[in-house]
């Protein structure tokens, strides 16, 4: 089944992409997804030769794209990751729900997923441009496409800043840094002395 309202989720956003060797589904998150025609339906992906995925991709000829939406925990970034390498925790659980071809997709935090069929290749160095029949298209939810934009001002956490140590003046608000203040110090601008001072 196609349903045409699910191009209208595609976006310069992030994916999890989906496929499938044998008994194992793996995937990873890229955030390269184009609609290039409308009759035939195609789409291309470009995908990092370092996944697995690719590999999977390389030799069956199929994949599912999973439009991930705003609501996305980093936990799914953690898991899935932008390049997942061989590491064989990648490979998706196989309680999720799958397509008409076989493969997995997320359903939760996608408001659209579409199954690929491969139709042509280009290697491009490192990664490889894939372009795909599209099989089956579905709506899931209404919300917006994350971008990498609100990726990364709303989901990837904040690195914490180092706690200064220090002591800073009461009276004038000289910071002297270190872990511990001399007895005898003297604030070079108001000139008191380390009573007046209280740890950051």
């Amino acid at each position: 089944m196609i349903e045409k309202t699910a191009l209208f989720k595609l976006s310069y956003g992030l994916f999890v992409l989906t496929a499938k060797d044998g008994e194992k589904d793996n995937g990873c998150i890229i955030n390269t997804m184009q609609q290039l025609a409308d009759n035939p339906l195609r789409i291309s992906v470009t995908v990092n030769k370092n996944n697995f995925t690719h590999d999977m991709i390389k030799k069956t000829g199929v994949f599912n794209v999973s439009v991930l939406t705003e609501s996305v925990p980093f936990s799914v970034f953690q898991h899935y990751g932008f390049q997942s390498g061989r590491d064989t925790d990648k490979i998706l659980d196989n309680g999720m729900p799958r397509s008409e071809n076989g493969i997995v997709y997320l359903a939760n935090y996608t408001n659209a997923f579409f199954s690929g069929k491969v139709v042509e290749e280009i290697d491009c160095g490192s990664h490889t441009l894939f372009i795909a029949e599209v099989t089956e298209a579905q709506t899931l939810s209404n919300e917006k496409s994350v971008t990498y934009q609100y990726y990364f001002d709303n989901i990837k956490p904040k690195p914490q800043e180092k706690k200064k140590k220090g002591f800073v003046c009461e009276i004038c608000g000289y910071v002297y840094e270190g872990d511990e203040l001399p007895e005898d110090f003297v604030c070079p601008v108001c000139k008191h002395g380390a009573e007046v001072f209280k740890p950051l």
